[in-house]
């Protein structure tokens, strides 16, 4: 497995949801939750063996364990909505990582997915899906969307674990929607969902995920 560089989240590292989403596939068909012990890193050979993702020096980049079923769904709204969201997302004023691959307003190039806070909490955001998609895309648009449900400024979180329920994948410029919400803050941790519907309405995939704040005004390489 390799991270290419244009996947990146924070500066230097992979974006949580594509590198989770790269290591789930390796690991086959099933349900599994991936946890990440460090910043995933670009450029890398990775190999995935009894279930941990190993760089070439041996240590631990992430675990790959089987999971229970993803059954968390969060509601959709219609890509209007999505729409109107997007455009109060807070990321265009003030991003931790505004290189990042999924959400980053500096990447003309990514997949540009703009969560905006609904007046529920729930995020909404439109989603074209690029002309080459697969898993990892998915678990990259699930990713962020959940994250931006309990980022603040000031307040930085990167993804530490994830599972994702995968129920087919949108077409190359399908006008998606992408739903996120926090069910839970304790401590450091936030435990978010995230729902991606396609251009009919129907659930595509579904994601819960664990967020982790990082020490205010800390950055991660």
């Amino acid at each position: 497995m390799r991270i290419e560089s244009r996947y990146n989240g924070p500066p230097g590292s992979g974006n949580g949801g594509w590198s989770a989403g790269l290591f789930a596939a390796e690991a086959g068909p099933g349900p599994v939750e991936v946890t990440l012990r460090r910043p995933p890193p670009l450029e890398t050979p990775l190999t995935l063996v009894d279930g941990e993702v190993r760089d070439p020096a041996g240590e631990v980049v992430a675990e790959v364990r089987p999971g229970a079923p993803v059954d968390a769904v969060v509601p959709p709204v219609d890509r209007a909505t999505a729409v109107d969201a997007a455009a109060r997302y807070p990321g265009l004023v003030e991003h931790p990582f505004p290189g990042c691959y999924v959400c980053g307003p500096e990447r003309a190039d990514g997949l540009r997915i703009f969560p905006g806070r609904l007046p529920d909490g729930r995020t909404a955001a439109p989603f074209r899906a690029p002309e080459q998609v697969g898993g990892a895309t998915v678990w990259a648009a699930l990713d962020c969307p959940g994250g931006w449900s309990v980022i603040a400024p000031g307040r930085p979180y990167v993804l530490g674990r994830m599972a994702a329920r995968l129920i087919a994948l949108p077409e190359p410029g399908d006008e998606c929607v992408v739903t996120g919400v926090t069910v839970s803050v304790e401590g450091r941790k936030a435990r978010v969902h995230s729902s991606l519907y396609g251009p009919d309405g129907a659930l595509l995939a579904s994601a819960r995920a664990t967020w982790i704040a990082l020490p205010s005004g800390a950055d991660r390489a």
